[in-house]
């Protein structure tokens, strides 16, 4: 009997012991870097303006921090096997490689995902730029076919994850909405610029940064007036242009039309940068220039000839083979060295 007494007592104790060395809750530290002394300088380049900051969404280091987190997060997605990054990856210059995007659940989509570098500094959005901010953008890829998904059934989900609902609380104030997760991917977007190419080194004064058939194919570039329309630090007008592209379909994409509902603007899309050219193929809205090589060739040759054409702006350009050489290895010094990385993404209830 007093064996048995002895087990009985024990057995609770034992239940105790293991009760009080439950393992305290691990909290999620985001991963919080600081940004420029200056809000509206997110390039250390002098040649670049200050960027456009939304009155309504400032930028702070824990905000930036919590965007990037919600980019790199296939939970983000309708079918939970895409995130942002999908879809604009470092190894294809911020674009997903494919000649048109493939969104969730497999869907396809008509046109090429564009480079994200510097979007900071763009005032409209996709290629026929009928999103007028970057906040927007984001909310429009989220719930349509890029990503797939109901945002307020992703926010709630976001809600139930303590990682995300402290930093949403200590950023916003408030729990996840659609909104304010728009705004914190547009924030975290904002710093996406590019600033480190062997190009901008060369305009910063070292010589040594660019080979001489760079320096020379710069010549040729000013000489064949690409710099009509792929001007400046953004190397990008921001404007809208018909050079041809997809014009001989049956039924051709008509573009910046579907915004404007201007004839003229049948077939226009935005003009690509030229940052990171060189990684970012396949070329054009549609993704119908394999190489840099083919996609250069083709604006050489003055587009395919269609009604709405920007004659202005482009026309027929005779090179030797030494000058279109030297072009292209300008073009592949502007390329930029790509560092984005994954964080630490919360973990979910039970992970």
């Amino acid at each position: 009997m007093k064996m048995l007494r002895c087990f009985v007592f024990l057995i609770p104790t034992v239940f105790l012991a293991v009760a009080c060395s439950a393992e305290p809750e691990v909290v999620f530290e985001p991963e919080v870097v600081p940004l420029p002394a200056d809000p509206n300088d997110y390039a250390p380049l002098p040649t670049y303006e200050a960027m456009a900051i939304p009155e309504d969404n400032p930028m702070t280091p824990e905000k930036v921090a919590l965007g990037k987190q919600l980019f790199f997060d296939k939970r983000m997605s309708g079918d939970g096997q895409l995130s942002c990054y999908s879809c604009h990856v470092c190894e294809s210059g911020l674009t997903d490689g494919r000649p048109t995007a493939v969104g969730a659940f497999e869907k396809q989509l008509t046109r090429s995902s564009p480079t994200l570098w510097n979007i900071g500094y763009h005032s409209e959005f996709y290629w026929d730029g009928r999103a007028k901010t970057l906040e927007a953008q984001a909310l429009a890829a989220w719930k349509g076919g890029n990503m797939g998904a109901n945002p307020d059934e992703v926010v709630t989900q976001l809600n139930t994850i303590s990682g995300y609902s402290s930093q949403f609380q200590g950023v916003f104030n408030e729990e996840a909405t659609p909104d304010n997760v728009s705004k914190g991917l547009a924030a975290y977007m904002r710093t996406i610029v590019s600033h480190e190419t062997p190009w901008d080194g060369w305009q910063a004064g070292d010589e040594d940064a660019v080979s001489e058939a760079a320096k020379r194919g710069y010549e040729v570039f000013t000489k064949a007036e690409c710099n009509n329309c792929h001007d400046g630090v953004l190397l990008t007008d921001l404007q809208y242009h018909n050079v041809g592209v997809g014009m001989e379909a049956e039924e051709p994409d008509v573009g910046r039309f579907k915004v404007t509902q201007e004839e003229s603007d049948t077939g226009a899309f935005k003009t690509p940068t030229l940052r990171d050219i060189g990684q970012s193929a396949p070329y054009f809205h549609n993704g119908s220039a394999a190489t840099l090589e083919e996609a250069v060739d083709f604006m050489l040759s003055g587009g395919q000839d269609n009604a709405f054409l920007d004659r202005e702006n482009l026309k027929k350009v005779s090179l030797t083979a030494a000058e279109k050489e030297d072009l292209l290895e300008f073009l592949r010094s502007l390329d930029q060295p790509c560092s984005l990385s994954e964080p630490a993404l919360p973990p979910g209830p039970g992970e």
